[in-house]
């Protein structure tokens, strides 16, 4: 057996594994002796039929397919030992030659890319001011009690803001459409969730009021017969209610859930620290977000394919999962968006290369600034979050990918550290 190493490019390298002479030899006779078993030639119980006839009959390509099939693992393996490299994804194979005298193997082995980081520190990148005034505090309360807002009929006219009760019914030309009839139908003026015109038109009714409403459907409607469509909805108007606001007390902060709030100042006081929460939460991730995409700009790497392929594969597994507790299969998915697979690739690429291009950004740092996480600090880390969800800590561990994934998770907080710095 002849082996060749040669480097193609920077970091993509080939290994090939020639078995010739004897070897070969032995294999093709070893190999016959197998095949020769499991066909059935006429005159020759299985296994006895002489070779001269059995590669007359099957001739010799199927011998040496087949040897050619049961040594590629331990071509493979032989490839291994002599490349020192540290693949990053599943080498290929080919066959550079093949016949009766011997057969040759092409791995393409591929390896980390260079990576090349212009900087990472003083990425010139701020986080958002947090910062929660008393007007947000009073419209957020506003908005809770519109939420828990109590509907009761009114004798006037209806307004903007208020809901009718109606009975509907949709002529084309004349003639009812499908899909343009309902009765008692709730609708609140203003909600902007019926054709354009159709809400404004019955502001200033009350109940009783009949009336004709003449409207046309958007040119992107989803009905294709009737977009861009002038038409009529003869209107019968039940009952006009309207919002009536819940008073700021203790019986509406408890219907909120908030026990311990007794005055509109502890409300407020409340409303005020769970935004601000919200608020620094959303400003972290934004501030993460902007690092990471300033930190991309300063990197250079030639992604090998496969890797993007390899991440988009993850995706859809994860987009697929978030389909399924939505009760949603990925085919029906196809189908209510009339897509495919391809479409939802092609769609995730970009964001794909994006992720791959990071981690080899985030790994170049780690071995630039030789950031380590012992497996005393993983185990502490995973103790802290497990108690935070409530799990038992080996459980933790587990769930996260086991000690290795914790560690690592620990450099890249190492590296997050720096490039905010």
């Amino acid at each position: 057996m002849a082996e060749k190493k040669a480097k193609k490019a920077n970091n993509v390298h080939e290994v090939t594994i020639t078995i010739d002479g004897d070897e070969w030899q032995k294999i093709l006779d070893d190999t016959f002796k197998k095949v020769n078993k499991t066909v059935k030639i006429d005159g020759f119980r299985p296994g006895k039929a002489p070779r001269n006839i059995f590669e007359k009959k099957y001739g010799k390509a199927t011998i040496i397919s087949q040897a050619v099939e049961d040594q590629m693992q331990e071509a493979y393996k032989k490839a291994l030992d002599k490349f020192s490299g540290d693949p990053i994804i599943q080498p290929t194979v080919a066959i550079k030659e093949v016949n009766d005298e011997k057969v040759t193997y092409l791995f393409t082995f591929t390896t980390k890319p260079e990576v090349k980081i212009k900087k990472y520190t003083n990425l010139g990148v701020k986080k958002d001011e947090v910062k929660v005034t008393a007007k947000d505090v009073n419209e957020e309360i506003e908005k809770m009690r519109k939420e828990y807002a109590d509907l009761q009929v009114k004798d006037g006219k209806a307004q903007k803001g208020d809901t009718v009760i109606i009975d509907f019914e949709g002529f084309d030309n004349g003639k009812v459409f499908d899909g343009g009839k309902a009765e008692n139908y709730s609708l609140e003026l203003g909600s902007n969730s019926f054709i354009p015109g159709f809400e404004d038109a019955l502001i200033g009714t009350k109940a009783g009021d009949k009336k004709d409403v003449n409207v046309t459907f958007p040119e992107d409607y989803h009905a294709e017969e009737l977009k861009g469509k002038p038409v009529t909805f003869k209107v019968t108007v039940h009952e006009v209610k309207t919002k009536v606001l819940p008073e700021l007390n203790e019986e509406f902060f408890l219907d909120l859930g908030l026990e311990d709030v007794k005055t509109v100042e502890d409300l407020k006081k409340t409303i005020k620290e769970t935004m601000e929460s919200q608020k620094e939460y959303e400003a972290e991730n934004k501030f993460m977000d902007d690092l990471f995409e300033a930190l991309l700009k300063e990197t250079t790497v030639e992604i090998p394919h496969e890797l993007i392929h390899e991440e988009i594969d993850r995706m859809i597994e994860q987009y697929a999962e978030r389909l399924k507790m939505q009760g949603i299969t990925l085919e029906q998915f196809y189908k209510f968006t009339n897509s495919n697979e391809d479409a939802l690739r092609s769609q995730m690429h970009d964001e794909a290369e994006k992720r791959v291009k990071l981690r080899f950004a985030i790994d170049e740092i780690i071995d630039l600034e030789k950031i380590d996480a012992t497996e005393e600090e993983a185990l502490k880390d995973a103790e802290e979050k497990a108690k935070k969800h409530s799990m038992d800590k080996d459980e933790y561990v587990k769930a996260f990918g086991g000690i290795e994934m914790l560690k690592y998770d620990l450099k890249v907080q190492k590296v997050v550290d720096i490039l905010k710095k």
